[in-house]
């Protein structure tokens, strides 16, 4: 088949919905397909508000209906919700072209905790609801994910999982870093919206290291001083720092499902959370992680893991089995399409 994914996640983003995206587009080329993608790039973009580091470009619904009719693909997933996302579903819904969609991230939830203002999250969950209205499949990241998105009106929910890419996340020497221990790793967007102070602020021996980049790292560098930021690490390197570690911590409450956490579980680093969903869906307890509502006690739990142990159990997260399930939930198109006018109506929206 030809495979069309539309995205507004793409390099140079570094997060797990593109990772997701390219590997999942990878493992379907070796599986005999031809995957296209539309993305910000090549196309002029403007840095999201508070964000710089995403880029979003605006494209409107005609141009990006004239490149999927010059495509004709057998199949289109649209992945984000952002201004590529909605200008792709109206140009499906234009030409009454089926489309599959995914839910990556908790957008309501953000934005409630950023706008602490009754009626902030039913207002997303709204928006939210709308795009994935028409959507043949909403592939989600996890089977708690998929309870959540239903009980918000969600139909057509399916499962989709993650992977790890074994041959680089794996049993490295344990030499990488060389700082006080425990060394406990968090690794992700560093922006308060993950939580991260709940890690931070805990009163514990060793050392605490944040891997990665984002809007809140100079402020979160000023106010813990003890704590190391290192950037971003890539590929080996990362996957080096992972398996150097002494316990992952990972203390979002709102992640759709962490991809960082089968990534360290994979170098045998135990993963300390909080029992929310993800981790819930992502950690076997005592085995490959531990949860509790107190952070601390969960690390402490953690660091008494059989690392050996927590490598084998990663070893259920793969790639290849990522691709299958994108699949199998894939709606195919029938070309040449029906010449047939617009009809399609302003959806209002609701609140609940």
């Amino acid at each position: 088949m030809h495979i069309l994914i539309v995205t507004d996640a793409w390099p140079p983003q570094v997060n797990g919905v593109v990772r997701t995206l390219q590997t999942t587009g990878a493992k379907l080329r070796e599986r005999g397909h031809k995957v296209s993608y539309i993305t910000p790039e090549g196309r002029r973009n403007w840095p999201m508000p508070g964000y710089a580091e995403i880029e979003l470009s605006f494209p409107g619904a005609r141009k990006i209906g004239l490149e999927i009719d010059a495509m004709k693909p057998d199949c289109i997933h649209i992945a984000t919700e952002g201004p590529l996302g909605w200008a792709a579903r109206r140009a499906c819904l234009r030409r009454k072209i089926p489309f599959t969609t995914s839910f990556h991230t908790r957008f309501a939830e953000y934005a409630a905790a950023r706008v602490p203002i009754p009626g902030v999250a039913s207002f997303f969950w709204s928006i939210l609801r709308r795009f994935h209205k028409h959507s043949q499949a909403v592939m989600t990241p996890s089977l708690t994910v998929s309870k959540v998105c239903e009980e918000h009106g969600f139909t057509n929910v399916k499962t989709w999982t993650r992977g790890v890419d074994h041959s680089i996340f794996k049993l490295w020497d344990r030499d990488y870093w060389n700082l006080p221990k425990p060394t406990m790793v968090l690794s992700g967007r560093v922006i308060i919206d993950k939580n991260i102070e709940a890690f931070l602020k805990l009163d514990l021996p060793g050392t605490k290291i944040i891997v990665g980049d984002g809007p809140d790292r100079k402020m979160l560098e000023a106010k813990y001083p003890n704590a190391v930021f290192t950037g971003y690490l890539r590929e080996t390197t990362y996957a080096r720092a992972l398996a150097s570690a002494d316990v992952f911590v990972f203390p979002s409450h709102t992640d759709t499902f962490g991809l960082v956490m089968i990534e360290a579980m994979a170098c045998g680093t135990p993963v300390a959370a909080f029992n929310v969903s993800s981790p819930i869906d992502v950690v076997e307890q005592n085995v490959t992680g531990a949860l509790n509502a107190d952070l601390g006690i969960a690390i402490t739990q953690a660091l008494t893991l059989d690392r050996a142990k927590v490598h084998a159990a990663a070893q259920k997260f793969t790639w290849e089995r990522t691709a299958e399930m994108f699949e199998a939930w894939l709606v195919p198109v029938k070309w040449p399409l029906p010449l047939i006018k617009d009809t399609i109506q302003p959806e209002p929206i609701h609140t609940r």
